[in-house]
């Protein structure tokens, strides 16, 4: 007897996507900055955003987190509809997003944050893949995490994001305002995330580090995908300095 299969289950079939948005619109107040944005990020995948400076870039991060309402338009988390839930439910869902600006509790120990991220039962194992992935961290777990540098701070943020274990990550400038060596141990960390198989959306002011490790990219360009394709598809002709410039 040969086996069958149906269309779900088929080898060839493709997989549901770890994000998809479609028609997208959203703003401040009275005025509109994303215009029918659409993407999707496959699952495993590492996906680059980039774009000038004002182009919505962290809007469509903030509507993606559900920090900011949208007027119309969907957001599906692995296949499921989100345009209508909290940034908690979204998290419930496997999403994580590292704010730019560092997303910790300042208030609160490194030991702390990472427990609170973590979940009841799991605390240990927190401290130990977060203090693996940034030594640092290690010999700063009873620190006040308000008093830690600013690239301690931004590795306490990414750690926070790897204990949850999620299966898509947003990562809103990373590398923004650290010394060299510091944007050196960020890039090699999400490195690490990408290779564990976890889907990301990068926005990064180091762009050509991001199309590095990057199988698609968006560029979104006054609130609308302006073009989406592999970065070496990007990087030919004069797309970049068309809408990125100097940027590096």
């Amino acid at each position: 007897m040969t086996a069958t299969l149906d269309a779900a289950t088929t080898p060839d079939a493709p997989a549901t996507p770890a994000l998809e948005i479609r028609d997208l619109r959203c703003g401040y107040d009275r005025t509109t900055v994303l215009r029918g944005v659409s993407l999707d990020i496959a699952p495993q995948s590492v996906v680059a955003l980039v774009g000038p400076n004002g182009a919505g870039k962290t809007t469509l991060v903030k509507a993606l987190s559900g920090l900011l309402p949208v007027a119309s338009g969907t957001i599906r988390l692995f296949g499921e509809d989100v345009t209508g839930l909290s940034p908690e439910a979204r998290a419930q869902r496997s999403l994580c997003v590292v704010p730019e600006g560092r997303g910790i509790y300042r208030s609160l120990t490194v030991r702390e944050n990472l427990t609170l991220q973590a979940g009841d039962g799991r605390a240990a194992d927190a401290i130990e893949r977060a203090t693996e992935a940034f030594p640092r961290l290690g010999e700063r777990l009873a620190q006040q995490a308000g008093t830690l540098s600013g690239g301690e701070q931004q590795m306490l943020s990414l750690a926070s994001a790897y204990v949850r274990e999620p299966r898509l990550v947003a990562i809103d400038e990373a590398s923004l305002g650290l010394a060299p060596v510091v944007v050196d141990e960020v890039f090699a960390f999400i490195d690490q995330v990408r290779h564990e198989g976890t889907a990301m959306l990068i926005i990064d002011q180091f762009v050509h580090r991001v199309l590095d490790i990057a199988s698609t990219v968006h560029v979104l360009s006054r609130g609308s995908v302006e073009f989406s394709g592999t970065p070496a598809q990007f990087l030919e002709g004069d797309l970049f300095d068309r809408y990125l410039g100097g940027a590096g």
